[in-house]
């Protein structure tokens, strides 16, 4: 699963808003389909060229993260290391086009989730979004507060 971290959440939250803000979607597109949209998220490339460096090498999404390797010196590859860079993991994109990772569909409403559709905009909005809660959930988790002990007055400090 993608790092627990806050850069890695936005980029979830970000996606999620700018494609339920009626951003162009397109399942078939390489720079407007589900990894299409968080690439542009986390590379602030526009979906042309997304789209572009991918029709460089032959395949889809998941034959692009198959096949790629940090020194081809192909421009999606690039675009793949930024994407890890930031915290996710290959099998993490692989799991986006598809909206098919287990955990993050477990948390899902059982309705819902075997309603799934992994070229429906909506569909992709909810899976970013619950996506993104669960990372906080589990950032949030693991953060151990100090006990704070009251500050002492003046008054009580003067009466000592």
């Amino acid at each position: 699963m993608a790092q627990r971290t806050l850069p890695v959440i936005q980029a979830l939250r970000d996606t999620a808003h700018r494609l339920s803000s009626q951003a162009p979607y397109q399942w078939g597109h390489m720079g407007s389909c589900n990894c299409g949209h968080l690439a542009q998220t986390v590379t602030r490339l526009t979906k042309a060229e997304i789209h572009a460096r991918a029709m460089e090498r032959y395949g889809d999404w998941e034959r692009q993260l198959t096949d790629y390797c940090p020194t081809s010196g192909l421009p999606i590859d690039a675009t793949i290391d930024e994407m890890l860079a930031l915290g996710f993991t290959r099998q993490d994109l692989t799991h986006l086009e598809r909206l098919s990772d287990p955990t993050i569909r477990a948390t899902i409403p059982f309705e819902r989730r075997n309603a799934l559709r992994h070229n429906q905009r909506d569909d992709v909005v909810l899976y970013l979004r619950t996506w993104a809660d669960l990372l906080e959930g589990e950032l949030l988790a693991g953060i151990q507060l100090p006990t704070l002990l009251p500050k002492p007055s003046p008054q009580l400090a003067l009466a000592l």
